[in-house]
């Protein structure tokens, strides 16, 4: 599979979701659809069927962990990078071990988060191409 050309953002600071959409655009990504809580992301993501998810942690109404579990049992094929601010190993661990991609941390340099973003996309992109799926991609993270 190609780098994705479509994406939703999932982040409930509408701050955070324009500076995503603007590095994704930078990598190729056309169209991008956002939701400020999990229960959009869920609707939103049922109806577009993106191509890759960005999704924050910290949401209101649904969590971001249950938001994850929901979209891997529903659509377990769509990647899902998580871009958060929390850095705590226990939750890369969680969210790595219910399906995601990588961990972008989104308080990192601007650079450096498109470069994560860049990385786990050309991951996700070889996985997709040499396997069934993107289940051997290590998480990506800045470092502490």
């Amino acid at each position: 599979m190609p780098r994705p050309v479509n994406a939703l953002i999932v982040d409930d600071e509408a701050h955070v979701r324009v500076l995503i959409r603007i590095l994704l655009k930078q990598l190729g990504v056309e169209t991008v659809w956002d939701a400020g809580d999990g229960n959009a992301a869920l609707e939103l993501a049922a109806l577009h069927k993106p191509e890759v998810i960005l999704l924050d942690i910290n949401l209101p109404q649904v969590g971001g962990l249950e938001v994850l579990a929901k979209l891997k049992a529903a659509h377990p094929a769509i990647p899902v990078i998580i871009v958060s601010s929390q850095s705590t190993m226990k939750t890369v661990i969680q969210t790595r071990e219910l399906g995601a991609e990588a961990y972008v941390l989104k308080h990192a340099p601007k650079a450096e988060v498109l470069q994560m973003l860049s990385d786990a996309f050309d991951n996700i992109a070889a996985d997709t191409d040499g396997e069934d799926g993107p289940a051997g991609t290590a998480p990506t993270a800045a470092p502490p």
